[in-house]
């Protein structure tokens, strides 16, 4: 038997697995800071690959991107049923995706506001693409069907292919499988100055969330836009365990698609799509069905869904104070334990300290009722 939720009901698996890719998102991020800045061995799986292959902390943003294309069902089904893309709505959605897109203008040239001549700004970073991939899924949300949408998904992942074994435009050699040499990242150099503004500098630099690359990014929300379809209508245990074997076939699809067109975050090539995808959707599946439909929350899921509910908060803490875990009282535990230690185990404890500081700041909000959304 299936039910329908409320349009505007808050699934618990939803925040949990937002929280879970916060919290990948900020041990990616400081365990990179530790490793800068302490010179420590860390664990190369909370490390970014540097091109072809697929690491945790190359899992953690492509769910919390999926987990906002889930979200838009949630949020839009109500205006979608009673007034359609109307202009009133079109602001929001437009207004919405200038706020994310600012904000994150804001946070990835932080250093450049503070020394205006001495390094050089970034136009593009993680918010940016949250921001124009959020504006694309929802006004597509309003104006096209499940199936059409699947249609757009299809073709956007099948046709970045070629655009990306395209010569590059600065006359380069081209080899998808070398870091840079490849259209999307000249792309990249010639349209933002030779790569002066690009998250990747030099003669083959690039930028990790650039424009072309945002193309496969709206696949990937779309993605999530049909999964919380999905779990908008579906309750029944049939329906999680069908969401599963879903996620199961994607991973495999990618799997198979990357040895012929590599798994590549920093160009977020179609099969690191589908492989992100498929396994942000079975631990979705999972969650749901542990999670769902349940009087009581567990008491395992209130860590990631304190984070969860308030994820973009988390993410500007992360963002904005991002030194803290080399400061020299959080890495005390470090110097003190890594002579006793695995060192990579050492540098998780300055790295869970600076976790649980925006844990508690999130766990205050959770426990005041306080939602921030931008």
């Amino acid at each position: 038997m299936t039910e329908i939720y409320p349009p505007n009901s808050r699934l618990v698996s939803l925040d949990v697995m937002r929280g879970l890719a916060v919290i990948g998102m900020i041990l990616a991020n400081a365990t990179d800071g530790v490793k800068e800045g302490l010179g420590a061995h860390v664990f190369p799986q909370l490390l970014h690959e540097p091109w072809q292959g697929l690491h945790f902390a190359d899992t953690v943003f492509p769910a919390f991107l999926m987990m906002m294309g889930v979200s838009v069902p949630m949020a839009l089904t109500k205006a979608k049923v009673a007034t359609g893309l109307n202009g009133e709505q079109f602001r929001r959605i437009f207004w919405r995706t200038f706020r994310l897109v600012f904000l994150g203008f804001l946070l990835v040239n932080l250093d450049w506001f503070a020394h205006f001549g001495g390094t050089t700004w970034r136009l593009f970073g993680v918010l940016q693409r949250i921001g124009l991939v959020y504006g694309a899924c929802a006004i597509l949300y309003f104006l096209c069907s499940p199936r059409v949408r699947l249609v757009i998904i299809a073709a956007l992942l099948l046709l970045y292919w070629p655009l990306a074994l395209l010569p590059q435009i600065d006359a380069g050699p081209s080899d998808i499988w070398v870091r840079g040499h490849n259209f999307i990242g000249s792309f990249d150099r010639v349209w933002l100055g030779a790569g002066g503004h690009n998250y990747v500098r030099g003669p083959e630099g690039y930028d990790p969330e650039g424009l072309l690359g945002t193309l496969p990014a709206v696949a990937h929300g779309l993605i999530g836009v049909a999964v919380g379809e999905w779990l908008q209508r579906m309750r029944s245990r049939d329906a999680g365990l069908k969401l599963a074997l879903a996620g199961i076939g994607t991973l495999i699809a990618g799997c198979l698609w990357g040895f012929i067109f590599p798994v590549v975050k920093d160009i977020w090539s179609s099969p690191f799509v589908l492989v992100t995808c498929g396994l942000t959707t079975f631990l979705l599946a999972i969650l749901h069905l542990c999670l769902d439909g349940r009087e009581k929350v567990s008491v395992w899921a209130l860590f990631p869904m304190a984070i969860g509910m308030n994820a973009m908060t988390a993410y500007v803490l992360d963002e904005v104070c991002a030194g803290m875990p080399t400061w020299s009282l959080f890495a005390l535990p470090y110097h003190l334990s890594r002579p006793y230690i695995y060192e990579p185990i050492a540098a998780l404890l300055p790295v869970i300290a600076f976790l649980m500081c925006i844990w508690l700041v999130t766990e205050r909000m959770r426990r005041k009722g306080l939602v921030i959304k931008i």
